[in-house]
């Protein structure tokens, strides 16, 4: 069964002013001069047990296998982790189905200690018995959607799908989903490969949403003639789109105002409307877990629970434009108002991700049937 978020759930999660409210698609801080700033534990509520990260480690080293998308909140996290504790952190970054993938290969020699990907991945990952149970510190602060109830992974940051367009190439701005079927998209318009990537995913979910599971595949494939074609990763879209080689591509909040800010991307970012003009999107959580069988399990454990720690979470707003996991941490600098500026009047709903595992190669299937793949 589907949980519904409103976006009353979305203005909890972000503590803003009147004044900080920024426009859709660019970020505040670099609009208005205004610095971000961090994020603090809500009100009175008692802070969680969070475990040290000095002293001694049997592991000096630890290999994330990370879906792409926080890179600079992990640059400065895993400096200041090996400062505090000695121990280096490798990354690999991939699409997020790649992750899973990859870790499907290397069951037998396991290399990866601490998998970061978007669901359902995550839940595929479970499901094949490739994750270890552990409830790092602090995950008491993560709301119930965010946590495995069997103890495999945790949400490290919230995100949520968007879809981004270039304002010189795509005139009139597309505001709907009919206006992608538009002719004027031909061979302009690309979104990352259901079954590959979390955001691809994410969009036959989304279109499952609104039209339903039938609707869904006939609306994809009439879509089909303005797909320049698969895609097994969502970044690669944004500097396609952003020269100019696309017009529209789909994405997600967190990646893409992270990109223009960063990368000066020549894009905006925006929801789509249904037929009937309601705007939704789908909730795409970054969810930790550690790899079963890793070779530095202990290191792995140590860097979850630092990434669920105050400072890292408060730091997830102004480093990547990220939203905290922890329901405790509310951030309130100009990145987190560009955020709740897009999801303004957005319903935000959570799939039932056990559900989509389970239907997961016959929707995909099907949808490569309707597609023509």
């Amino acid at each position: 069964m589907r949980r519904f978020l409103g976006t009353a759930a979305i203005a909890g999660a972000v503590a803003l002013t009147a004044s900080a409210c920024g426009g859709t698609g660019s970020s505040s801080s670099s609009d208005s001069g205004a610095k971000p700033q961090s994020a603090a534990p809500a009100g009175n509520a008692p802070a969680c047990a969070e475990k040290g990260f000095t002293g001694a480690a049997n592991s000096k080293t630890v290999t994330v296998y990370s879906v792409d998308g926080l890179g600079d909140w992990y640059t400065k996290r895993f400096a200041e982790f090996e400062k505090q504790t000695g121990i280096k952190v490798q990354m690999v970054e991939s699409g997020s189905g790649e992750v899973v993938t990859r870790m499907e290969k290397e069951k037998s020699n396991v290399q990866a200690d601490l998998a970061v990907t978007l669901p359902p991945f995550i839940q595929r990952a479970a499901a094949a018995d490739m994750l270890a149970k552990y409830t790092p510190a602090c995950a008491d602060k993560v709301p119930a959607a965010g946590r495995d109830t069997a103890g495999m992974y945790t949400a490290i940051s919230n995100n949520y799908l968007s879809w981004i367009y270039n304002p010189d190439q795509a005139k009139p701005a597309p505001t709907s989903f009919k206006d992608l079927l538009d002719d004027r998209f031909n061979k302009r318009l690309q979104y990352s490969t259901p079954g590959q990537a979390g955001d691809g995913t994410a969009v036959l979910l989304e279109l499952q949403h609104v039209y339903g599971k039938d609707g869904a595949l006939e609306y994809l494939k009439q879509l089909e003639k303005n797909n320049v074609g698969p895609s097994s990763s969502t970044g690669k879209l944004q500097p396609k789109t952003s020269k100019g080689e696309l017009s529209v591509a789909n994405g997600d909040i967190q990646m893409n105002l992270g990109s223009i800010a960063a990368d000066k991307s020549n894009f905006k970012v925006w929801i789509p409307a249904d037929d009937t003009g309601k705007k939704s999107t789908v909730a795409l959580p970054y969810y930790a877990g550690v790899v079963k069988g890793a070779p530095h399990a202990d290191a792995a454990q140590k860097l979850l629970d630092f990434l669920l720690s105050t400072e890292s979470q408060s730091a997830l707003s102004p480093d990547a434009r990220g939203l905290p996991s922890r329901e405790d941490v509310k951030p309130t600098d100009a990145n987190a108002a560009d955020v709740a500026a897009l999801l303004q009047g957005v319903e935000v709903y959570t799939p039932d991700w056990n559900q989509v595992v389970k239907d997961f190669d016959a929707d995909i299937a099907a949808y490569n049937k309707a597609v023509g793949r």
